[in-house]
């Protein structure tokens, strides 16, 4: 059987009997047209050791707009995308090579960057009072307070926050449902922006396109998260702050904030909605600086 005839099919299993998100089969189907992009539609029986090598070699030397490499950690995204694939085809016996076969680049530690409760509200200030200002007010603060992933924020719909309580429920990545809690400064940020308001769309944070040439606004519509990581960057640049700062970085900052002011990892892991404690545990560089505290008070010598 053709891979990309088998691709549909894998996709489609992806969709009803696994129940991935729509983000995670667009990302898969993607990944795998690569793969057609470089091998050709050939038959799944023909994958082997020698044309994967190649592929990854491929891969490694396909740069971006970027860069003028692939990241290795997206590499890594495209073989366990096959791995997937290679998986569904053993399932249904389908004669191609054994998922097991497939090992992944090995990738450095990217040290976590975040930003400081001054640094965050020095963005905040770059804000104005504009509908666009009250946006992404709601949406700097909204991140940082939560700790939301970029793709749960641009799903987020006006009735979803219980602004009352200041607590949701969002699903996140593997259809995992977690409790979100926003801070008090987030609700009265996300309460100005609605009643400012003139609209009747349900998405909570939208996109203001410009007008027409007669002067008509053009029809509104959710914000995209490539729109997000823009007007982030945008305002950390305003603040004068050096980093590279996008909406995972108010999340990492979320996370060693509630590390900082002593809370538990394993609550910090829920707040998250990380199945592994290990990738919670990319965020104890903070806990560094109280080790020559624990050491001067428990090592008399």
């Amino acid at each position: 059987m053709k891979i990309s005839s088998l691709k549909t099919d894998f996709l489609e299993y992806m969709e009803i009997e696994q129940n991935r998100s729509q983000q995670t089969i667009a990302n898969y189907d993607h990944y795998l047209t690569r793969l057609l992009d470089f091998a050709g539609d050939i038959d799944v029986k023909d994958i082997n050791n020698e044309l994967i090598r190649k592929w990854r070699i491929w891969l490694n030397r396909l740069g971006t707009n970027i860069n003028d490499d692939l990241a290795k950690t997206t590499q890594n995204y495209h073989l366990i995308a096959l791995r997937s694939f290679l998986k569904y085809c053993s399932k249904r016996e389908i004669i191609t090579l054994s998922p097991d076969k497939i090992e992944l680049a090995k990738t450095s530690r990217k040290q976590v960057t975040f930003l400081t409760s001054e640094e965050i509200n020095l963005m905040i200030k770059q804000t104005d009072s504009s509908l666009i200002g009250l946006r992404d007010r709601a949406i700097i603060e909204l991140l940082f307070s939560s700790g939301l992933r970029i793709s749960e924020l641009v799903s987020l719909d006006k009735d979803t926050i219980n602004l009352k309580r200041k607590e949701f429920m969002v699903r996140g990545k593997g259809q995992k449902d977690r409790p979100i809690f926003i801070s008090n400064l987030s609700e009265q940020y996300i309460t100005e922006y609605l009643n400012n308001r003139k609209d009747t769309m349900m998405p909570l944070f939208i996109n203001y396109s410009p007008r027409n040439n007669q002067g008509e606004a053009i029809q509104s519509k959710r914000l995209s998260a490539r729109s997000i990581q823009r007007l982030i960057a945008r305002y950390a640049k305003l603040a004068g702050i050096t980093k590279v700062v996008s909406p995972h970085t108010l999340r990492h900052s979320f996370a060693t904030e509630l590390l900082m002011n002593g809370a538990d990892i394993r609550s910090v892991q829920a707040m998250l909605g990380h199945s592994n404690i290990a990738t919670t545990q990319i965020y104890t560089h903070v806990t560094d600086s109280h080790l020559k505290e624990v050491h001067n008070k428990f090592h008399k010598n």
